[in-house]
């Protein structure tokens, strides 16, 4: 199995760059990704 954890919020989004189109999901307030959409912005 491969591992994608990763530590930080900076290392999940390493090589994100101006223009990208990504997708994040979650259900209501429960799993929602808030720190990676507070980083992207």
């Amino acid at each position: 199995m491969i591992n994608k954890k990763v530590n930080t919020v900076q290392d999940a989004l390493q090589g994100i760059e101006n223009g990208m189109t990504i997708m994040l999901g979650g259900f209501g307030l429960c799993g929602i990704p808030e720190n990676s959409i507070a980083e992207l912005v």
